[in-house]
């Protein structure tokens, strides 16, 4: 039995952090061997939220009449979000176009819509809220306003393909704009239409929507490793070994030492090296931010007696 150390020294220079080898200082024969996972520790550092993945566009209508504040798109920075960040990021995009006006008494910044998580229903919560069409009493508006639509009318909010899944909607859901205040949601509400409920009590007009499948706010929960030098006919891909699920918060070390290893019998032939990718769950290399880690993976003939 012997152990091969993976570690950022081993890494493809492809920035993705993902893809490890390991070259032999001479080639070997291997027949007869199987392989496992030993250890692993590497810190939570791939994002939920990424251009490359397509998770990182909202499409926004604050007057449904006006082509220039119509159809905007909110790009979120690639990153690790949770849907309360993801909210304070809209938040952030209104504040900074003028999408918000201020309750002069306490100073509050109201904003057109939010984004919330709603543990009971295991959902995503969408409410959009009724645009006046002139301030109200008891408001004032920032130097940067935006402008009041010419009718009332709620913003109009769009989950484009990728990013619904996130949220746990339809990709190309859309919500109603309201206008007027004219908009009746179906009763019952149902799945087909995101449970779309509307406030008839004060402040008036608010839509509120729920997700219709089970958020996936992190797609990539597991990694799958992959290696190149076996074949799993009951897997596929044929050459996943092992799948992690980080218990850790962002940015923390995950380390994990399995109980019992999962011997997988490598093909037998000639080698000089064995490559070692971490996938998500979409099967394709994680982008990993953080090189920093140390993979160990342990070899065995097929007669050894240890099951560790």
């Amino acid at each position: 039995m012997f152990v091969l150390v993976f570690n950022q020294n081993n890494l493809i220079a492809d920035g993705k952090n993902s893809t490890l080898v390991y070259n032999f200082p001479n080639s070997v024969i291997l027949k007869d061997k199987y392989i496992a996972v030993s250890s692993i520790s590497l810190f939570y550092s791939w994002f939920n939220v990424t251009t490359v993945a397509q998770t990182n566009t909202i499409v926004f209508t604050w007057d449904s009449a006006a082509p220039t504040k119509s159809n905007l798109q909110i790009v979120i920075p690639d990153g690790l979000y949770n849907i309360s960040d993801i909210n304070n990021y809209i938040q952030f995009y209104c504040i900074q176009n003028g999408f918000y006006w201020i309750q002069t008494a306490t100073g509050n910044y109201i904003y057109p819509f939010e984004i919330i998580l709603n543990a009971t229903r295991y959902a995503v919560q969408l409410n959009t809220f009724l645009i006046p069409s002139s301030t109200p009493v008891g408001y004032t508006l920032p130097s940067n306003f935006a402008g009041w639509p010419g009718t009332t009318q709620n913003p109009i909010i769009s989950f484009p393909a990728n990013i619904n899944v996130l949220f746990g909607y339809t990709a190309g859901f859309t919500s109603n704009n309201n206008l007027g205040d004219s908009y009746s949601p179906p009763v019952p509400a149902t799945k087909s239409t995101n449970y779309a409920t509307k406030n008839t009590i004060a402040p008036t007009g608010t839509l509120s929507y729920l997700s219709n499948t089970s958020p996936e706010v992190q797609p990539n929960s597991n990694v799958l490793f992959s290696i190149s030098n076996i074949n799993n006919p009951y897997s596929q891909p044929s050459s996943i070994i092992y799948s992690l699920s980080p218990s850790v918060t962002v940015g923390s070390q995950v380390y994990e030492v399995p109980p019992n290893f999962m011997w997988n019998k490598m093909i037998d032939g000639t080698y000089n090296k064995i490559q070692l990718t971490l996938l998500g769950t979409d099967l394709q290399p994680l982008v990993i931010n953080d090189p920093n880690m140390t993979i160990l993976l342990t070899i065995k003939d097929k007669d050894e007696a240890s099951n560790k």
